[in-house]
């Protein structure tokens, strides 16, 4: 890969002019020009044309910047791992649901890293939303998250469920909790239809997160009624700072494992999407 190439093709997406780029890369402008034309000519395509208003890109340059954007990240990572590769023979990125990485990650992760000796492993909690951008991007190798977006280049599983209960500070059914102090949890699309087809008359609440810790944490402060994941119910409750909803229905939020559609076979891809479905279901 010409990571010089692509480099001075996104500095130039930002400056529109290639006095400044080459002054930012410390070249000249003919060497910004040779490399521009030498990406062009790989193409067959212009990716910029130039005026008296200035440095434009063209649709074709437009439609470049994404992928170029992908393939300096994926160059940088590469030379990360070559360079810090030590006893390591692979490398890993993984994403998680913030929610499940509240009470599973350091299992998760303790396990995967007795199941592949030999892999360097880099986590990072997060939202579906993000993590299936970073998923197409090349960004992650494996997420575990609550919505798929079905991209063409991934691969989705269903691995397991996790239960969320209503809890509140001030009563024991649905009746007594009052709509003005409920804390409307929308954790994902799928929960946030489950929660208004169960409780209609708390589906517009005043306050609303999308956080199991950050609702935890608003329902001690504040206090009234959320739902929570089953563990901090049971933990809010052995504490008495909350009680449960006897007659509000558990909602099931089901979990789905994303891979590329190349690795989905991987043995370490396998190894890692089995370790959380086996946590999920012990």
């Amino acid at each position: 890969m010409q990571i010089d190439l692509i480099e001075t093709f996104l500095d130039l997406m930002e400056t529109r002019s290639f006095n400044r780029t080459a002054e930012r890369l410390n070249i000249t402008q003919s060497t910004v020009s040779h490399r521009v034309k030498a990406l062009e000519a790989q193409f067959n395509r212009k990716l910029f044309t130039r005026n008296k208003g200035g440095t434009v890109p063209t649709a074709s340059g437009l439609r470049f910047l994404d992928h170029a954007k992908a393939l300096q990240h994926q160059w940088h990572e590469a030379t990360r791992a070559v360079e810090n590769a030590g006893a390591y023979e692979r490398s890993m990125r993984l994403g998680i649901q913030h929610d499940l990485a509240e009470t599973l990650a350091g299992r998760w992760l303790a396990a995967v890293r007795a199941e592949l000796p030999n892999t360097s492993i880099y986590m990072e909690a997060d939202y579906s939303s993000q993590m299936n951008r970073d998923l197409a991007a090349g960004q992650l190798d494996l997420a575990i998250l609550y919505t798929p977006h079905y991209l063409p280049d991934l691969h989705y599983e269903r691995i397991g469920e996790l239960t969320y209960t209503l809890v509140s500070t001030n009563g024991r059914t649905v009746a007594e909790v009052q709509p003005e102090t409920y804390i409307q949890a929308v954790y994902s699309p799928a929960f946030d239809r489950a929660h208004r087809l169960a409780l209609p008359q708390l589906s517009a609440a005043p306050l609303a997160a999308g956080q199991n810790i950050a609702i935890t944490q608003l329902l001690k402060t504040l206090g009234g009624a959320a739902y929570v994941t089953a563990a901090t119910a049971a933990g809010l409750v052995a504490a008495g700072q909350a009680r449960l909803v006897v007659d509000a229905v558990p909602i099931a939020q089901t979990v789905y494992a994303a891979t590329s559609i190349r690795t989905r076979h991987a043995h370490q891809h396998r190894r890692i999407i089995e370790t959380m479905s086996q946590l999920m279901s012990g």
